[in-house]
């Protein structure tokens, strides 16, 4: 058990200002949030289990200069993806039998972004680290619960503030904030 407060609490202070809780932020401001925090919580699982598996049997032989050229490069992608608006990203979508479409596609695109914008971060390497000296399974559980809480904080306040700014300023600053995490991936990681 010890492990894994541990890892929650090592995660969650580690992730605090980090650039993945301030694209959940931006993400927060522009999206509803049901569909944000179920987004954040699968990329950040998925993520933390890579952590864990490859983490644990590689340890420090991982990447992480190509992880972070790539990570960039997609960061720049999404900055171009944010841009274009999109008329249902808050508003319901019905297919004609009253299920919302618009909800999954939100959670895979959030679920997708927080797990690029983690790879080779400093969470991902020190769940690694904690996963090759401790329970894997219990490193896991704790730093994705850390993850999430951090991640969470990060959509809330996004979103408290996305409902007073409009649309269109929301849209622009996700697009600055996955530019500038890009860019700032890739210089950092040359």
């Amino acid at each position: 058990m010890s492990t894994l407060l541990a890892a929650a609490g090592l995660v969650f202070v580690a992730e605090l200002g980090d650039k993945t809780q301030l694209v959940a932020l931006g993400l927060g401001a522009r999206h509803r949030l049901g569909p944000v925090l179920a987004g954040v919580t699968l990329g950040y699982a998925a993520t933390n289990l890579l952590s864990v598996v490859v983490g644990g049997l590689l340890g420090a032989a991982l990447p992480t200069r190509a992880l972070g050229i790539g990570g960039g490069v997609l960061f720049l992608a999404f900055a171009a993806w944010s841009l274009r608006p999109d008329a249902d990203d808050d508003e319901s979508t019905d297919d004609g039998t009253g299920r919302d479409t618009a909800w999954p596609r939100i959670v895979a695109s959030v679920a997708a972004t927080m797990f690029v914008a983690e790879l080779g971060d400093k969470t991902m390497l020190a769940t690694a680290t904690l996963a090759a000296q401790g329970d894997p399974v219990l490193v896991w559980v704790g730093a994705t619960i850390g993850i999430t809480a951090s991640g969470a904080l990060g959509v809330l306040v996004g979103r408290s503030m996305g409902a007073r700014l409009p649309e269109r300023a929301t849209r622009l600053g996700s697009t600055a904030l996955f530019a500038v995490f890009g860019v700032a991936l890739i210089a950092t990681s040359l």
